[in-house]
């Protein structure tokens, strides 16, 4: 391997936020990239006076409402390493932009509410993290507010999800009377610019509120003897809890990390920036560097072997001023330059790269090159769809990205039909970002389409956006289906006059879904058509 590209690529670190909604990921967001000094100072998520919003959530809905509805990227440098940050939405409607987030990064921050444990949300996105083999890192927030008991969540991840939490600090004081932590690993230089677990520090890391708890958090590390006559029985009641993490094998073990058998844990409050510096260096030290990525066959392409990357998400109007769209395209081998060529190994169609952009939420930087783990937007690359493989020289193609199955449909009618052509270039452009699943349907011709979705509230971000970004007027109307089976052009000709059921057309791809009312009408169908084709799609809530 080029020595420049191992290089590069060893201090890239590529991860995600997965949490349950209000388990404040997009608070641990911009708490990271502060402590990254990537941003000055952090705000909340709806915003007061001179508080800026969340650099993250630029969408206005986003703003509005409080939360994460979009993905964001976020790089950054730490330590002498290239942190690429993903946000996530965490709202179930949007999990399938999760997911799809989740095949561009190489670790993820499991996120839990220390109130709440573990939620349905943390618990669905784990398991993509465990079928994709990523490590996972859980981070315990809202240690500053009443909690549930630190042992106590550490037995639920456990029996819950089947992973060992190993924790790496330890909370001194109960939830809501945080006083620091317990370091229960340290760190030491191994002599190849990453520090590795060496022996725990005794003592612990008093925390202290700074003023408007908008500034960091005051972290002071206090030596055994002072702590105890500090904190006394707090101190001594988690140096004893910690002492039996150690008797039952939860202390920390890298291989067992990389092999995801353990997560190393630890305990913090995000919005007043306790433990995020620690949560970082976590990261910095032990998450994956880029690693070289199997193709459509299984082969693993070589970090060396030229430029290659595919696209995870596509946006469009991030600047309402320009009107563009976006590519994010994840780098997975090579050296990747402003402006060189590429060729789309869906379509073999070669493209220029002249506007590659790094992202910050919203703002952007003009990249010039970029290595294996960074993220790039394209822009105005309308050729390109989400799952599609780019690359240079050697030719590769990465495995497709899954379109899930969709719960919910409603019907698209637009309320001024002079605009039928805006109307037109909205849905065509939401359709690509994957933000619904646009359906026709010989029944209600091209004037209305269907959307399809995992959640309502994709509706709704839907039709807001075709009134904020394209000045297009219209409503839902929901329809009584709640599934979705695909099958093919004879399936689709013998469903076409089926009672209860509605056959269509998905020209992103040129599929054909029936929309069914529940599941047992699957039966009857399969009963009433002897032979017909039915399969189910990857499912993003039910199947």
């Amino acid at each position: 391997m080029s020595s420049h590209i191992a290089a590069e690529t060893a201090r890239r670190r590529t991860f995600a936020v997965i949490s349950h909604p209000d388990a404040g990921k997009s608070t641990i967001t911009e708490a990271l990239a502060l402590y990254g000094r990537a941003i000055s100072s952090a705000g909340a998520v709806h915003g007061k006076g001179d508080r800026k919003g969340v650099v993250s959530d630029w969408m206005s809905m986003e703003q509005d409402r409080g939360i994460s509805i979009t993905s964001a990227a976020l790089q950054f440098e730490y330590r002498g390493c290239v942190v690429n940050l993903l946000d996530t939405p965490g709202h179930a409607d949007f999990s399938e932009d999760t997911y799809r987030v989740l095949t561009a990064v190489d670790a993820a921050v499991m996120l839990l509410d220390a109130a709440k444990g573990l939620e349905p949300q943390t618990l669905k996105l784990f398991e993509v993290c465990r079928a994709r083999r990523i490590p996972v890192i859980t981070f315990i927030n809202k240690w500053d507010r009443p909690a549930k008991d630190a042992l106590e969540l550490i037995e639920e991840i456990e029996n819950r999800i089947g992973i060992k939490p190993t924790p790496v600090t330890w909370p001194v004081g109960v939830g809501g009377e945080f006083r620091g932590v317990i370091e229960r690993i340290g760190f030491e230089d191994d002599g190849e610019g990453r520090r590795a677990a060496g022996p725990q520090r005794p003592g612990m890391v008093r925390y202290e509120r700074s003023p408007g708890g908008q500034q960091l958090a005051v972290a002071e590390y206090l030596d055994e003897a002072t702590a105890e006559a500090e904190f006394g029985p707090d101190f001594e009641r988690a140096r004893e809890e910690s002492e039996l993490l150690s008797e039952v094998e939860a202390d920390f073990d890298p291989k067992s990390f990389e092999a995801g058998h353990t997560t190393p844990t630890l305990f913090g409050a995000a919005l007043v920036h306790f433990g995020v510096g620690q949560l970082l260096d976590l990261l910095v030290d032990i998450a994956p560097a880029p690693f070289a990525r199997e193709d459509a066959a299984g082969a693993p392409r070589d970090l060396e072997a030229g430029f290659s990357g595919f696209v995870f998400k596509s946006q469009a109007n991030m600047n309402a001023s320009h009107r563009d769209q976006l590519a994010f395209i994840r780098v997975c081998s090579g050296k990747f330059e402003r402006g060189m060529q590429v060729t789309q190994a869906q379509g073999r169609r070669t493209m220029s790269t002249k506007y590659a952009q790094t992202l910050f939420g919203s703002a952007r930087d003009t990249v010039d090159e970029a290595w294996p783990g960074d993220i790039v937007g394209l822009v105005n690359a309308t050729g390109l769809s989400v799952g599609d493989t780019i690359y240079a020289g050697k030719a590769v193609e990465y495995p497709p990205l899954p379109a899930f199955a969709p719960e919910h449909f409603g019907a698209l009618q637009m309320h001024d039909t002079s605009k039928a052509k805006r109307f037109r270039r909205g849905i065509a452009q939401l359709d690509a970002e994957g933000v619904v699943q646009v359906l026709y349907s010989e029944r209600r011709g091209e004037a209305t389409p269907v959307l399809a979705a995992v959640g309502p509230l994709q509706f709704e971000v839907t039709v807001a956006r075709l009134a904020a970004e394209f000045d297009v007027p219209a409503t839902i109307d929901n329809l009584p289906y709640q599934l979705a089976r695909l099958t093919d052009a004879e399936g689709a000709a013998r469903l076409r006059t089926a009672p209860g059921v509605e056959v269509f057309s998905r020209p992103r791809d040129g599929a054909h879904l029936v929309a069914l009312p529940n599941k047992y009408r699957i039966q009857t169908i399969v009963n009433d058509y002897p032979g017909l084709v039915l399969e189910p799609l990857l499912a993003g809530g039910q199947a």
